[in-house]
């Protein structure tokens, strides 16, 4: 079968582990006082099959314990950043998401700041739950599986780490209850949290196979991908426990992006001809050349919806006949748009993309902007039978959101019932891709720009260049049907350390926009606040719920810890900075 989390979800066995896992309200609950040998006899514990269940079991609950309000994705948080906008009917249409957009009346007690935490402690009980299994287990493939095991209890706390940067690690499985109570959210500084992450990660690294048979288990080069992603977060140190700021940043951290992405560890990888493969949900696309680890979606596979991925499920628009229904929300800001304008070299506007809005008729863009943004004007999805227009169509909102959609999320409604499938609301079968080589050559060249090996740094960048001119096969007719004018080159010349580092920031932008990594790009490099102020300053014209955003640093940088997590911690965990 195509994909890894679904081959026992038939099995008898599965259902039975699977029934023993709590389903946990509180972190308070995260841990149930029992341990596999009191629930399974000796000789089960030692069984292959029950190893291997709940190893699988642990997988699946990256898919299942998300949704839509809570995807693992994090593009209900990235509303936060200057890519997009909520979305949605109004400003009350998911008001919680409203007040992070506009960081203003953002509270502990919000539903959303508790229903992440909780999502993603479950999801590292069940992971927990198989290592100890597999500790107590007799079974050939234990090491690999403890391996796997242990990227994912990394990929959980790095999720929870960007988002309340101080949190409990649960990293020993045996805890009792009483010891479980009385983790401390603050025993570790903000430094040595990333190694704790970076510790699961290089077990991980240390065993992981070339190559796996099943797809969506992670491989040595995903390994590799995320210790350099891990590295980078570290490497811009925020040291002062009173503040979010950026204190320094480490070149040995640094290094270490450079040593895990090296070219070496990627043979089998490399980029897509044509960036929209990536986002297409055709099987013949999916786990590409440049796809190093994806969530793994799937349909037909017995049951009712097949594994399909719900947590996009309020982005599609509401297109009459066709996406009824569609929700409209994570809707590209019209700064994105503006940040794919080039000039007459081909090159971004580093440094005025945003004079003025985005004309296709006037004005030369990245081919990469008709693969990430759908403007008004343009087929929706690259289908012309759903041509986009301003009208409420195409804005759920009445155009308080504008009229842009996000493509790289969707799919073309011609593909309905086959790859696009209404339940309670629309899902998919797309695998999200976590990491992918673009990343990869994104995060060394900028830690190459970091170091002033500028050329290095350039050559990656127009790696990526180069291949957005060729990302043409859905859009080759746009400049003749459409007059659009597409035009990107590369650089050219010799560059400053701080030129570098800005050309590769906007690349980054550029390739990765609407990937849900911008807001956390922002925080990591200490730029938010900066950015962000500028950005509702100059958006509210497009936008005018930004009217009375404010972001304040040291404190919007990360969500609160839940007013409920605080109060069920005994006086264990400690609130972030900011007067919460």
């Amino acid at each position: 079968m195509k994909k890894l989390f679904n081959i026992l979800l038939a099995c008898s066995v599965y259902c039975c582990i699977t029934a023993m896992m709590a389903t946990f309200t509180s972190c308070s609950d995260f841990l149930d006082e029992h341990t596999p040998q009191g629930t399974l006899s000796d000789e089960q514990v030692k069984s292959p099959e029950n190893a291997e269940a709940m190893v699988v079991s642990a997988y699946a609950i990256f898919t299942t314990a998300e949704d839509i309000n809570s995807s693992f994705s994090m593009w209900n948080f990235d509303v936060r950043s200057d890519d997009a906008y909520k979305g949605g009917s109004g400003t009350s249409d998911g008001d919680v998401f409203h007040q992070l957009e506009v960081q203003q009346g953002v509270l502990t007690t919000n539903w959303n700041i508790n229903d992440m935490w909780v999502r993603l402690y479950n999801s590292i009980s069940r992971v927990n739950t198989a290592i100890a299994l597999l500790n107590a287990s007799d079974y050939d493939m234990k090491t690999q599986r403890m391996a796997e095991m242990k990227f994912l209890r990394a990929y959980a706390h790095f999720l929870l780490k960007r988002l309340y940067k101080h949190i409990p690690f649960v990293i020993d499985e045996n805890l009792t209850y009483d010891q479980y109570n009385a983790l401390s959210n603050t025993t570790y500084t903000n430094n040595e949290g990333w190694q704790l992450i970076i510790d699961d990660l290089m077990e991980a690294y240390n065993t992981l196979p070339e190559t796996q048979a099943d797809k969506g288990r992670p491989t040595k080069a995903a390994a590799a991908a995320f210790l350099a992603k891990v590295y980078l977060y570290k490497a811009y140190r925020q040291d002062d426990a009173a503040t979010n700021q950026v204190t320094s940043i480490n070149e040995a951290d640094l290094q270490k992006v450079i040593e895990f992405t090296a070219p070496a560890l990627y043979a089998n990888y490399g980029l897509e001809d044509d960036l929209h493969n990536n986002f297409r949900p055709e099987e013949e696309y999916e786990n590409g050349v440049e796809s190093i680890w994806a969530i793994q979606y799937s349909r037909n596979d017995g049951s009712t919806y097949g594994n399909l991925n719900w947590s996009y499920g309020l982005i599609p628009p509401n297109i009459p006949g066709a996406t009824d229904g569609g929700c409209d929300f994570y809707k590209p800001s019209q700064n994105l748009v503006n940040a794919y304008r080039t000039g007459d070299d081909g090159l971004p506007l580093l440094n005025n993309f945003n004079d003025r809005d985005y004309n296709k008729a006037a004005d030369n863009a990245d081919p990469r902007l008709f693969l990430t943004v759908g403007i008004p004007g343009l087929p929706y999805m690259f289908n012309p039978g759903y041509m986009m227009e301003e009208t409420s169509i195409w804005s759920r909102s009445n155009g308080l959101y504008g009229y842009n959609v996000s493509l790289k999320q969707n799919v073309d409604p011609a593909l309905i019932d086959q790859y696009l499938i209404k339940g309670s609301y629309w899902a998919s079968s797309m695998n999200r891709i976590v990491f992918r080589f673009a990343d990869v050559l994104l995060m060394r060249a900028e830690a190459q720009a970091q170091f002033g090996n500028t050329a290095e740094a350039i050559q990656l960048v127009n790696r990526l260049r180069t291949r957005a001119a060729q990302s043409t096969q859905m859009t080759a007719s746009y400049p003749s049907r459409y007059g659009v004018k597409m035009f990107v080159s590369n650089y050219r010349g010799t560059y400053s350390k701080q030129d570098a580092i800005s050309i590769v920031k906007m690349e980054r932008r550029l390739e990765m926009g609407m990937e849900c990594e911008r807001f956390f790009d922002l925080v990591r490099w200490g730029e938010a606040a900066t950015v962000l102020n500028k950005y509702y300053a100059e958006e509210i014209d497009n936008c005018a719920i930004y009217t009375a955003a404010h972001f304040t640093a040291n404190r919007d940088e990360y969500l609160p810890i839940p007013f409920e997590q605080l109060s069920a911690s005994n006086g264990h965990y400690t609130q972030n900075v900011g007067n919460w």
